[in-house]
């Protein structure tokens, strides 16, 4: 592989000083090819949670002449305070290096569940369209951001709500037992499947949909009372978030993916364990991020507005997106240059062999076919 120059960029954010200790919160990695002239095109990638600054296909596009920005805000590892507007805004600052840095032509790159977030992104960068956080105004900085000019799709989540709505256990009766199960709901009864009925598979989405609106109602309520006390927040804890069907029963939705398998391993053992999305909250952040009504994380908002030419990269056994989901942000998109790949591998293209190279040659033609 060519050599790889890694430069590490660490910058104020328009919302929080530099910490006490001496980071920046805004940091992350710029990969360049090493011996070449500095790029004109770089590729930024930013997830709500995951650290990106060593993102996979970081070393891939430099090796291919493009620059590569794995780019965190003061969210990464700390999602339980995430806020929408402070994030794009963070996002900002990074876009803004690359153009002071010889960019000209900057490529989103929305991979897992920065697909929604970078799509947020530009969303908001046509224009205002996001709501603030609850009592909140959305902050100055993230009412002008810079614009980007191709966006590329990597085995994208359709949105921070949905994916977590489409993961929770439905038969969760008391968000304060992590035992509690309504047996109509409990997807891992034998006698429920799989496979799974039709019948069954809308009761149990009515039922995960339920479990948002309740606990986005017990947020507003908990956050009234809250504040009648002169107290402006609280976190709170989650369970139970590893129940998606599909990942149990590979008849729905169906691809090359594991059988009864997620990104945490088994899902029955999963989901019994302490570690999941959306697991810690504050009551604030939970209502900007997850709830189906309130947050404005969700890609299907801002698809139509991404105009710019758009690629979808999909793999084909990937455990937690899953084709259907693909195609309704395909088509959702508002693009009139845009192209759907599904390739071979798992969420990060980890197998099979070679299936990060693969992916990166494609993303990479495409891109250089439009610059």
């Amino acid at each position: 592989m060519t050599p790889v120059n890694r430069e590490f960029v660490g910058l104020p954010s328009p919302v929080v000083g530099r910490a006490g200790a001496g980071g920046y919160p805004c940091q992350g990695l710029y990969h360049t090819p090493a011996g070449q002239p500095a790029p004109t095109t770089a590729f930024i990638a930013t997830h709500y949670n995951v650290d990106f600054s060593e993102h996979y296909l970081a070393d891939f596009m430099a090796a291919r002449g493009f620059g590569f920005l794995g780019w965190n805000t003061r969210f990464r590892g700390n999602e339980a305070y995430f806020l929408l507007d402070h994030a794009l805004a963070e996002i900002a600052v990074g876009v803004r290096w690359l153009r002071e840095h010889g960019v000209e032509k900057v490529v989103l790159l929305g991979n897992s569940g920065g697909g929604s977030l970078m799509g947020a992104y530009h969303s908001q960068s046509r224009g205002p369209i996001i709501r603030g956080a609850r009592d909140r105004d959305v902050i100055e900085a993230a009412l002008d951001l810079p614009p980007c000019d191709l966006f590329v799709f990597l085995a994208a989540h359709p949105g921070r709500p949905e994916v977590l709505t489409d993961w929770m256990d439905a038969s969760v009766v008391d968000e304060s037992d992590i035992t509690s199960v309504d047996p109509t709901l409990d997807p891992f009864a034998p006698e429920h499947g799989p496979p799974y009925s039709p019948e069954f598979v809308v009761h149990y989405r009515a039922g995960q949909r339920d479990r948002n609106a309740r606990i986005t109602a017990w947020c507003h309520s908990e956050l009234d009372r809250l504040a009648a006390l002169g107290i402006s927040d609280r976190v709170f804890t989650m369970s139970r978030t590893w129940a998606d069907l599909r990942m149990i029963d590979p008849t729905l939705d169906p691809s090359n993916r594991k059988p009864n398998w997620c990104y945490g391993g088994v899902p029955k053992r999963a989901n019994s364990g302490v570690f999941g999305i959306g697991t810690t909250n504050t009551c604030r952040t939970w209502l900007n991020m997850w709830s189906l009504t309130d947050s404005d994380c969700s890609a299907t908002k801002h698809l139509p507005r991404i105009d710019l030419p758009t690629l979808l990269v999909q793999p084909d056994a990937d455990c937690g997106v899953f084709p259907s989901q693909a195609d309704a942000i395909f088509e959702g998109l508002g693009a009139t240059d845009k192209d759907y790949v599904t390739l071979p591998g798992d969420h990060y293209f980890v197998e099979p062999a070679g299936a990060r190279d693969r992916v990166a040659d494609v993303v990479a033609d495409w891109v250089n076919a439009r610059i």
